[in-house]
């Protein structure tokens, strides 16, 4: 919403300014398609260059990001505590027979459908069942650091993944300025083509080839990289659900009791969105 909201006010004002300052619209608009065709097909064909398919695909979703903000509510970042933390109360209580079915099939877990959101999560269900498994099929007899390795690297593959549609976006950031250079420095080489001409005619010429370079810097500092950012932003939130979920199963493998065990994943979470460990306590307890 932002994001949108941001757009807006930069054309706005920029555009406003420029009016207000009593320039004309006219050249600019008139430049403006074939100026954006050029900037735009330059970045266009240097992200297919540069890019598979999964990583456009990843780009396109990465865009969607800056505008539907977050993926996981705050909600879902206590579910995410809570559920974990009940797949490791069982295996305390009961051993890694009573939580097998659980993590082998958590489509039909009785515990994963309290939590119907995360249970259709593939990434979360696999940060929470591909470890567990491993300790179900060791008969829990994993030493708990190994655990934490295989959880941190396949963290790691996830937030990479994350990542690069921001480093891909940063990347077009840095890119636009020299690619509005291009389109001005065509712009120049039609001029000197048409160097007879008179000057309100070469006046024109020269101002649409200014466009270029003016749209390439508005497009790299005023749209890209603050995009770029906000998406760094967006993920970072998103990331915290993961860390979350290790550090409950971490925690409970050494054998800490629950209220630490809830503490240890809660204080790892941004004060903004941190919830009372209170609440925590109290959702453990079906309050």
């Amino acid at each position: 919403m932002f994001a949108a909201i941001g757009i807006v006010v930069l054309i706005v004002l920029v555009f406003g300014g420029y009016v207000l300052a009593g320039g004309a619209l006219g050249p600019i608009v008139a430049a403006l398609p074939l100026e954006l065709m050029m900037i735009g097909g330059a970045a266009l064909g240097a992200t297919l260059i540069g890019n598979s398919m999964h990583e456009i695909k990843l780009l396109g979703g990465g865009v969607g990001k800056v505008f539907k903000g977050p993926k996981y509510s705050d909600q879902d970042h206590l579910d995410a505590i809570a559920l974990t933390s009940k797949l490791m109360k069982l295996l305390r209580a009961e051993g890694a027979v009573a939580l097998e079915s659980h993590v082998t099939d958590p489509d039909n877990s009785a515990i994963f459908s309290e939590y119907p959101r995360l249970q259709k999560d593939e990434m979360v269900r696999n940060l929470i069942c591909d470890p567990l498994t491993l300790i179900v099929v060791s008969s829990g007899t994993l030493d708990t650091h190994a655990v934490e390795d295989v959880i941190d690297n396949a963290i790691k593959t996830q937030l990479h993944e994350m990542d690069e549609p921001a480093h891909a976006i940063q990347a077009l950031a840095d890119a636009f300025p020299a690619l509005g250079i291009v389109a001005a420095v065509l712009g120049v080489i039609k001029t000197m083509g048409s160097i007879n001409e008179p000057p309100e005619v070469l006046g024109k010429m020269i101002g649409s080839a200014l466009v270029g370079t003016f749209l390439g810097v508005l497009l790299a500092y005023g749209f890209a990289g603050p995009m770029g950012s906000r998406l760094k932003q967006v993920n970072a939130h998103d990331q915290q659900i993961f860390h979350s979920i290790k550090q409950v199963i971490v925690a409970s493998l050494h054998g800490y009791p629950q209220p630490l065990v809830l503490e240890a994943a809660r204080s790892g979470l941004p004060p903004a969105h941190r919830p009372q460990l209170t609440e925590l306590l109290d959702m453990m307890r079906g309050k």
